[in-house]
């Protein structure tokens, strides 16, 4: 066996017997991130040096402890960009690239139509979701706000290439300069009930912000708060999505239905048949 196969696959026992899901994927993606080179590219080292060996024997220790692997490399990709992620900042999931590609699809309808369209993220985070819709629908006008401190400094990093008009504030009252005029709301909001903090993995419980976790004592809280302003910003006609937990299929669309505001209110699997996202379209 090479000296590769064995580290890795001593790596990759150390992170099983520590419960993390994807031992062996998060093996190599280590590795390759102390060689400087990609997973795919782990097939030509032959030898690794002991500065590198050292180095990566820490970085598999920390992933034992469940410290998030995008913490330890700095990165994470999202669609077709690539962000900066570390402490401070909720991680994106690939479920919720679904939800972009639907905002991304909303808002190159309307720019095929000669008008600008107007986007919205709110609870932006890292700033992924905007970030994405900017880099894929060049002509959109994206507006992007996140109440966390240390959040909305990872997204000013990560949206400093684009022409994103990122704010600071709360989704409840950010853009009232826009009220009536926005064609895309996105959010990826807070959704877990308190009471089920012992059900949340360690790498969301201990390391991403609370803020972006925990919303009321059903986890409905802040889309209730969402379906409130989404009325307020989008133009009559516009639409909505948002992120909730897969166990939210029914209660998550049941917040737009009751008000009656809305129509084409669905609900969105992910690529695992789970209950992923809703869209809805103001109706008034």
């Amino acid at each position: 066996m090479s000296q590769r196969r064995a580290v890795l696959a001593a790596a990759a026992e150390r992170l099983r017997q520590a419960g993390v899901p994807s031992p062996q994927h998060d093996a190599e993606a280590l590795l390759a991130h102390v060689l400087g080179t990609t997973r795919a590219d782990l097939v030509v080292v032959e030898d690794i040096a002991p500065s590198a060996l050292e180095e990566y024997d820490g970085l598999v220790a920390r992933r034992a402890a469940r410290e998030p692997l995008q913490h330890l490399t700095g990165t994470v990709g999202f669609r077709h960009v690539e962000l900066s992620v570390g402490p401070g900042v909720f991680v994106p999931r690939p479920e919720t690239e679904l939800l972009a590609g639907w905002a991304v699809e909303q808002a190159a309808v309307i720019a095929a139509s000669t008008r600008t369209p107007v986007v919205v993220d709110l609870c932006t985070g890292s700033g992924a979701i905007a970030k994405a819709i900017a880099t894929e629908v060049p002509a959109a006008e994206v507006h992007a706000v996140e109440l966390d401190e240390g959040a909305h400094r990872w997204a000013g990093r990560n949206l400093l290439d684009t022409s994103v008009d990122l704010r600071h504030g709360d989704m409840a009252t950010a853009f009232d300069d826009l009220l009536g005029r926005v064609d895309v709301v996105t959010c990826n909001p807070p959704y877990i009930p308190l009471d089920a903090w012992e059900s949340v993995a360690p790498e969301a419980r201990d390391h991403d912000p609370h803020l972006a976790l925990f919303s009321g004592a059903d986890g409905l809280a802040a889309i209730r708060v969402l379906e409130r302003r989404a009325a307020e910003l989008l133009r009559t006609g516009g639409v909505v999505g948002f992120e909730h937990a897969d166990v939210q299929g029914e209660s998550a669309p049941a917040v737009f239905t009751a008000t009656g505001r809305w129509v084409d209110v669905r609900d969105h699997a992910d690529l695992a048949g789970r209950a992923r996202f809703t869209t809805a379209r103001l109706a008034r």
